[in-house]
């Protein structure tokens, strides 16, 4: 999900110290900020991890735009707190990625230039109360089916910051499937809706993984590196045999005519998306590719007051600190 479209670095560094460097990932060491590490192995992480920041931050505009219509009181005050935790994911990720030696302005303006990206997911629009359900179930559904194994990664400060951001995705995803069996058991009208998110959440999910394992073809290294730790294609299997019988509780259908279990793998045999939408989404063509550019741009804009006023603060606090010395 945080990897999609990410190229890890090769490098022609010092062969004894990458074989160094390699054998304490082998042993399960974690690596940290001041240790030597390849520039291809910096470079591939600062771009995971900031692709997984700012999908964190881009993330609350789908689910904030239904805060004020959300249909009770205690329904806000669930999705107001949902969304401010994953303003605190993306600044626990911003924490991990300045460790090595990158600004979150920096990480900011690559994102608004085009130079890195964020979940494809998150460029589909949420169109009924429905769609809040089908993104927790779903969406925050394939975020830890990504993020539990990342607990594991190679490099310490990523791994230590995916175990909170862990545990309260488990939340986001019951918040969103209780909504999903609200609207299952309610009205035929809601029971429509619940399966038209379903409908048109499914297979943006499924690409969530990113592109099919013999079109990914710099997982391999990130793989060695430990930074990522499945392939694609096992972390999108598991999901499909986790949610297709969460669907089948809720009494609702996935949409794949093709979708059977297959005894011999012990798994479902499910149809693959469209992958020419996936790319087509990723280079900037989605439904709301556009809208949310725009609203991180007038974030950054909006917010340059603050951090003027923070930095003349820092530098006030710094003159008089110098002055007493």
């Amino acid at each position: 999900m945080y990897a999609q479209m990410i190229k890890s670095e090769a490098t022609d560094e010092d062969p004894e110290k990458l074989a160094a460097f390699q054998a304490r990932i082998d042993a399960g060491e974690k690596i940290e900020p001041k240790d030597w590490m390849p520039a291809g192995y910096r470079k591939t992480l600062i771009r995971q991890i900031g692709q997984h920041a700012h999908s964190e931050i881009v993330g609350q505009l789908p689910e904030g735009n239904w805060i004020t219509r959300a249909p009770t009181l205690e329904r806000k005050a669930i999705l107001l707190a949902k969304v401010q935790d994953e303003a605190g994911h993306g600044l626990y990720l911003y924490c991990a990625a300045e460790t090595l030696g990158v600004s979150r302005d920096e990480l900011t303006e690559m994102l608004l230039d085009g130079r890195m990206k964020y979940s494809s997911i998150f460029n589909y629009p949420t169109l009924t109360w429905a769609d809040m359900g089908a993104v927790g179930w779903l969406v925050d559904g394939a975020a830890i089916m990504n993020q539990v194994p990342l607990q594991r990664t190679s490099y310490g400060p990523y791994a230590r910051a995916m175990v909170r951001i862990c545990k309260e995705e488990s939340f986001h995803q019951r918040q969103g499937f209780a909504i999903m069996m609200k609207m299952a058991e309610g009205t035929e009208a809601q029971r429509r809706m619940a399966q038209d998110a379903l409908n048109r959440f499914w297979y943006p999910a499924l690409m969530m993984f990113g592109p099919s394992d013999k079109d990914s073809v710099h997982s391999a290294q990130s793989m060695r590196w430990r930074i990522k730790m499945n392939t694609n294609d096992e972390l999108r299997q598991k999901f499909v045999n986790e949610s297709v019988p969460q669907a089948k509780l809720l009494g609702l259908t996935v949409p794949d005519p093709e979708l059977r279990w297959n005894e011999e793998k012990g798994g479902y045999d499910y149809s693959e998306p469209d992958w020419s939408e996936f790319f087509a989404v990723i280079q900037g063509h989605g439904p709301c590719n556009t809208d949310r550019i725009e609203a991180r741009n007038k974030a950054w804009d909006d917010g340059a007051w603050v951090r003027e006023g923070m930095l003349a603060h820092a530098r006030k606090k710094a003159a008089v600190r110098v002055a007493a010395e």
